[in-house]
């Protein structure tokens, strides 16, 4: 996984998401769309990074509290915030490209 890609807990969840751009994963390892999804993500880490794009991923298998209180019960779900507000919902495989335009 790409350095500039943060694995987030419930512990430090609200302050990554709290200021910026930020792309959130909702994932889990047997999940092979959720794979995909990840390589995505780290093919466009450095794209995500220029733009001004924080990207984390979250376990849901390890931080199930936290995929209940988004309700996520499909994954791969990516959740878009700006500035901690939550602007969008995503179910299944998105490229780099459309993520990038959520915030245009």
């Amino acid at each position: 996984m790409s350095e500039s890609i943060k694995n987030l807990t419930a512990r430090d969840f609200d302050d990554f998401i709290s200021e910026g751009n930020v792309v959130i994963d909702f994932w889990a390892a047997w999940c092979g769309p959720c794979r995909m999804q990840g390589q995505i993500l780290d093919q466009g880490a450095d794209d995500f990074a220029a733009a001004g794009i924080k990207v984390g991923k979250v376990n849901i298998d390890q931080e199930n509290a936290l995929a209940s209180r988004y309700g996520v019960s499909s994954i791969p779900t990516l959740l878009i915030f700006k500035d901690g507000e939550q602007i969008k919902t995503l179910v299944g495989i998105q490229q780099a490209d459309s993520l990038k335009k959520q915030f245009a």
